[in-house]
């Protein structure tokens, strides 16, 4: 097991390496849309997750889907030439869905907010259904329940109860 920490810049570099190589050694049409937004190494350094982005429609998508896969062999062997480590990781090409999910999040946000909107001009020519201060006031403060611990001065009283234990 390696370290997390070395994993984590190891992934790092991988990234920056697929990157590059996708810019200077794949010559593919499919491959220009494409962004390579993270990537993660397993604790053993064997094997690096690729999350990627593409500009396009679905079907850009699957063709770069394709054109990835078909290009996994020329990406690991560059991958292997600039790393130091023993064993070159195998490669796994995932979409990455954290913009589909933000897109998706900014319409239900948007949603709520013409909601907001809504209730607050119902709001504006609304009243009160009760009273306009239903809580105690004063008046009200100065006159102790029956049986109450509160003395007239608002202070509790002293129980009789407990001296009889």
């Amino acid at each position: 097991m390696a370290d997390p920490a070395r994993a984590a810049r190891l992934a790092q570099r991988i990234k920056v390496v697929v990157a590059e190589a996708l810019r200077r050694r794949v010559k593919d049409p499919r491959m220009e849309a494409i962004t390579i937004t993270d990537a993660r190494v397993t604790n053993d350094l064997q094997h690096a997750t690729l999350y990627y982005t593409v500009f396009g429609d679905s079907e850009q998508a699957a063709d770069t889907r394709r054109a990835l896969e078909s290009a996994k062999g020329v990406l690991r062997n560059e991958v292997g030439r600039n790393l130091t480590v023993r064993l070159t990781p195998t490669l796994e090409f995932v979409p990455d869905e954290i913009p589909v999910n933000a897109s998706h999040l900014e319409g239900l946000l948007r949603a709520a907010k013409e909601r907001d909107a809504e209730v607050a001009a119902l709001a504006q020519g609304a009243a009160f259904a009760g009273e306009p201060d239903p809580y105690r006031t004063e008046d009200a403060a100065e006159d102790p329940v029956e049986g109450s611990d509160l003395g007239t001065d608002g202070t509790v009283r002293p129980d009789d109860t407990d001296d009889e234990r």
